[in-house]
């Protein structure tokens, strides 16, 4: 799977751009704030139909215009598609895959599998539980349509359901419709649970040779599951609380609550791990991703890497870049000196200046 070329019309700070991508090491290098990371996010659009950064369509598109397009083309299993996003300022968003509009986004979903990995992720470990439930949730979505039907259905009731709560706090006479949702919460949630258990465990087993050697030998990661709520005792769980749901007026059980929790050798990373604990296991869980994506889609992602070598030591640079020298990769960076001092080779080189591309090369390599 490879992104073979991206144009861009009135996006963010894009009036126009036509890229096309090689199918190896892409870096696009400039100063901050020329536009960079807006490329990547454009991609990250066309394979999800959301920005990385939870901006709003409005957002996304450039000052003063109403409407934005991206274009994307890819090539999966040997044939060619085309992906295209219309944003608009005042409606829902259009997708459309080789020309034909798609009603929904999960239709979407897994058309292009990528993995963003920002200098926000090496934070995602000591951050709060909504991050790492974002994280469970957005690569789920895009392995199993399954679970993006159960997660979208499943919100759609806690929203309903807390809506119910606000009303049935004033008028009593609702609180018997509350069985009905309860029914629904229950019945989704419990298939979020089983999936994020099964999601949990499949990556834990594939970060437990990357940390080990991230670490030198030294230290052992263990990824747990952390339910708000047992599968088991989901439905009585969520009757025991009805009253404290109605005064909080919001739904206190179910695995919209999940975390998931890291241990170095059975100790939590997030409360007792170093900051250096922390961003390697962050490194890690992104390294673990791009084998579980390579496993269920059998075929590597296209891996977006945003700025991060700035964040890394030269062992865990090092790393890194030894990890996806056979992945399609899109590097956004400062400079070149990074790579030329890990002498590692690059198969193009694009220099963003202001929304534009002043300068393209090919095969930068070190002498």
């Amino acid at each position: 799977m490879i992104i073979k070329s991206l144009e861009l019309l009135d996006y963010r700070n894009y009036e126009s751009l036509q890229i096309n991508f090689d199918r190896g090491i892409n870096i696009l290098y400039g100063d901050n704030a020329q536009g960079k990371t807006n490329i990547l996010e454009s991609i990250y659009v066309c394979a999800t139909t959301k920005s990385h950064r939870g901006s709003r369509d409005r957002e996304m598109i450039r000052f003063d215009r109403d409407d934005s397009h991206i274009r994307m083309f890819v090539e999966k299993n040997g044939i060619e598609h085309k992906i295209d996003i219309h944003l608009k300022k005042n409606k829902t968003k259009g997708a459309a895959i080789d020309g034909i509009p798609i009603k929904k986004s999960s239709e979407l979903m897994g058309m292009v599998n990528v993995v963003f990995f920002s200098p926000e992720d090496l934070a995602i470990i000591k951050n709060g539980p909504a991050e790492r439930r974002h994280f469970m949730d957005m690569e789920l979505c895009q392995l199993n349509k399954l679970y993006l039907h159960d997660i979208s259905n499943y919100n759609k009731v806690v929203n309903q359901r807390n809506n119910l709560l606000k009303q049935a706090y004033y008028q009593e006479s609702l609180r018997s419709t509350l069985d009905v949702w309860d029914a629904q919460l229950v019945r989704y949630g419990l298939r979020v649970i089983r999936e994020r258990e099964r999601f949990i465990e499949q990556i834990s087993k594939l970060i437990f040779p990357i940390h080990e050697k991230l670490s030198g030998g030294r230290e052992h990661l263990d990824i747990r599951y952390e339910p708000n709520v047992d599968e088991k005792s989901f439905e009585e769980q969520l009757f025991m609380h009805r009253e404290n749901d109605l005064r909080l007026k919001s739904t206190t059980i179910g695995p919209h609550r999940d975390d998931m929790g890291f241990y170095i050798d059975g100790m939590n990373v997030r409360k007792y791990g170093s900051q250096g604990q922390q961003r390697t296991a962050a490194l890690s869980l992104k390294l673990a991703e791009i084998d579980l994506v390579k496993l269920f889609i059998k075929d590597t992602p296209i891996l977006l890497l945003d700025d991060v070598l700035s964040e890394l030591d030269s062992f865990r640079q090092n790393y890194l870049l030894e990890s996806i020298c056979q992945i399609q990769t899109v590097i956004t960076c400062t400079g070149l000196d990074e790579f030329i001092h890990n002498r590692f080779n690059i198969d193009k080189v694009f220099e963003v200046k202001n929304g534009s591309i002043v300068n393209q090369q090919r095969e930068v390599k070190d002498e």
